[in-house]
């Protein structure tokens, strides 16, 4: 089983904003390829103002989801601001500030990041966007939430990471890629890399609180 503190939220967070900034560049090239380019530089602002603004300060997973949330919607440019900032703020207060997180109540609070994007976003799986990474790790997460936490936490990247490799076969349509048509084949969807990158270092951060 297995469950890690709210209030340890800072390692784990951290290692959200690291995994951005290490792939800033990658992310940049991949969204340049069917897109403008922007999307590693976009999410290395968000994501360093939201550390920078941490600073030394402990924060609980919840909150710090929210905090992260808010500075991507309000102070990124482009589409994922708020596409990331809904889905983390949605996980924050799906957690209504529990002192301990379990694999299932981690589920639940994917599920209802997921859920609020699904009320601003048309996008559903097979439409070449992160919910093409998000939706199938959530899935892997409630089928094996009974489980060991930190097995499920590896179930899930390993569905995370299929779900972005899925994305290279898919047309886009939506967003500047969608313009592409068949000509956007071939190629990652630069969202569901980036969410992939991030879920798979939550994954970890997690696993490195665990109780």
């Amino acid at each position: 089983m297995g469950i890690f503190h709210n209030e340890d939220g800072r390692a784990v967070l951290l290692n959200m904003v690291k995994v951005i900034q290490d792939n800033k560049q990658m992310l940049g090239d991949v969204d340049g390829l069917i897109g403008d380019g922007d999307h590693g530089m976009n999410m290395n602002k968000g994501f360093t103002i939201y550390a920078d603004q941490l600073g030394s300060n402990e924060v609980s997973f919840s909150d710090g989801l929210f905090d992260l949330g808010s500075v991507l919607l309000n102070k990124i440019g482009g589409s994922m601001g708020p596409i990331y900032g809904t889905v983390f703020m949605g996980m924050s207060d799906a957690c209504d500030d529990s002192e301990t997180i379990d694999a299932g109540l981690l589920c639940k609070m994917l599920e209802a990041g997921m859920n609020d994007l699904y009320d601003i976003v048309d996008a559903r799986p097979g439409d070449k966007t992160l919910v093409d990474t998000l939706y199938p790790a959530v899935e892997a997460l409630r089928q094996n939430a009974d489980g060991d936490f930190a097995e499920a936490l590896d179930k899930m990247k390993a569905a995370a990471e299929k779900g972005r490799e899925s994305t290279v076969d898919m047309v886009a349509k939506y967003g500047r890629a969608s313009r592409l048509g068949e000509r956007s084949r071939g190629v990652p969807d630069a969202g569901a890399t980036s969410c992939c990158l991030i879920l798979c270092a939550m994954a970890e951060g997690i696993k490195g609180v665990l109780r």
